[in-house]
């Protein structure tokens, strides 16, 4: 069985990778990763970075999708409490949901390459009036 390099379910094939930026607070934390959708729930893949005063960030790139994760916080998988969207996960949990969107300027290209082109094929033509009015003067 061939295994597809992409875990993520999105298809990459031309995508613009959006920048994506996680942020977490726990006091005593001493290891926070993400683990999703988006690294085939690998926490090690994804680890967080501290910036002090229990604050952990995490900046990353990711193909225009809907992904699920959770935060692994000193090896307990928890929801993303600043996440505005969770589903139930298989293991009677939940998993924070990520919506990551186009650029609003791929976003714009995308839409541009699928309208039609109107006229694309046909020469305008305009419609000529051939009457002419007679203006009649009265005497």
């Amino acid at each position: 069985m061939k295994h597809n390099k992409n875990h993520d379910n999105v298809k990459s094939d031309g995508l613009q990778l959006e920048p994506v930026h996680f942020e977490f607070t726990h006091p005593t934390a001493r290891a926070v990763c993400i683990a999703g959708t988006f690294n085939d729930w690998q926490p090690e893949a994804k680890p967080m970075h501290p910036s002090g005063n229990g604050h952990w960030l995490k900046e990353t790139a990711l193909a225009p999708g809907t992904y699920e994760y959770c935060l692994v916080v000193d090896g307990q998988w928890m929801p993303d409490p600043l996440a505005k969207e969770t589903v139930p996960n298989p293991f009677g949990g939940r998993n924070s949901i990520l919506k990551v969107a186009s650029s609003p300027e791929a976003a714009h290209l995308a839409d541009a390459e699928n309208l039609p082109l109107k006229n694309a094929n046909k020469q305008k033509t305009q419609k000529i009036s051939t009457h002419k009015h007679k203006q009649s003067a009265t005497p």
